[in-house]
């Protein structure tokens, strides 16, 4: 009976084992995930392909990153004057009745240039009003048949080729300002930010603001700051070199990761960024992207939306 019993078991035992290896054999294999197939899938979580032209009309910025400077800085708001050291107002030397205009606002005009013509109320005879200095008319005080009087100047010329740049600086942060400090001021008007140096600290305030005057003379050869413009500065109180660094527009979140759109060939990679300190425009990276790896600048998050599609040129 004993030995019957162990054959039944050692019956049932072979036929289980049957049963288990021929549902093995039959479950198909594409049910089957190896490594690669893996790796593959996650590579394509994590990437994107964009062609050079989508990129363009995109207006996806592409940058190298590099070693930076960050700085502490303090953001101003100003206004751009005529330099008061290179405009002359020009009035007539007797009073009189103009006879020919011969200049206008916004035109440019060379020393001994004749601006108007006046007759004379004293001579009768006509004398010309002549510019004193090279450089643009930005004001004019007189008209055809006009009278002129040496009370008021009828022309205004300033060489615009250097300008002022007034900031205010609230009382709070007078003493974090000092003459010789660097000041990046943005015309915004897309270009770089033009570098100037604070040349003149008013010693009094103004009642009405609770702020005094931090003055940079720029040169404005290119004619990008145009007196009367408000704008905005960034004063430099320290800097910091790092050994890389990007923009801070190029970050971005992507399943609850910091993420970097690095450019490898034809693809955008999210590569996991660790970050250190930063500035309003940009951050040091100390894990993650290297010193001459090409990314997303501005405009990443639409790589983000591409890969949030699975899309891009993949399809």
């Amino acid at each position: 009976m004993i030995k019957g019993f162990v054959r039944y078991s050692l019956f049932a035992f072979v036929a289980v084992a049957l049963v288990y290896g021929g549902y093995r054999m039959l479950t198909p294999a594409a049910t089957k995930t190896t490594p690669t197939e893996n790796a593959e899938k996650e590579e394509h979580a994590d990437s994107v392909t964009l062609s050079d032209a989508k990129i363009e009309t995109a207006g996806i910025e592409l940058v190298k990153a590099s070693a930076g400077v960050l700085r502490d800085s303090l953001l101003l708001n100003g206004i751009v004057q005529p330099n008061q050291e290179s405009l002359v107002q020009v009035t007539p030397r007797f009073p009189g009745i103009v006879r020919d205009v011969r200049k206008r606002i916004g035109d440019r005009v060379q020393k001994g240039d004749v601006l108007a013509i006046v007759e004379s109320n004293q001579s009768l005879t006509p004398y010309e009003l002549k510019a004193a200095l090279a450089g643009t008319v930005i004001d004019r005080q007189t008209t055809l048949g006009e009278y002129a009087s040496e009370q008021k100047p009828a022309f205004v010329i300033a060489d615009l080729s250097s300008v002022w740049v007034d900031f205010s600086v609230y009382r709070r942060d007078l003493k974090r300002v000092s003459i010789g400090d660097q000041v990046l001021i943005d015309p915004a008007d897309g270009g770089p930010t033009i570098e100037a140096k604070v040349s003149y600290l008013s010693p009094v305030g103004s009642s009405d603001t609770q702020s005094a005057t931090a003055r940079a003379v720029v040169t404005n050869s290119e004619q990008r700051l145009r007196p009367g413009l408000f704008i905005t500065g960034r004063l430099t109180l320290a800097e910091k070199k790092v050994g890389v660094a990007v923009k801070s527009s190029a970050l971005q979140t992507w399943e609850n990761r910091t993420v970097v759109f690095v450019r490898n060939g034809e693809k955008f990679e999210a590569r996991d960024v660790e970050i250190g300190e930063r500035d309003p425009q940009f951050v040091e990276i100390t894990f993650g992207v290297l010193e001459g790896d090409v990314y997303a600048a501005q405009n990443s998050f639409i790589i983000k939306a591409e890969l949030g599609k699975g899309s891009g040129d993949n399809d």
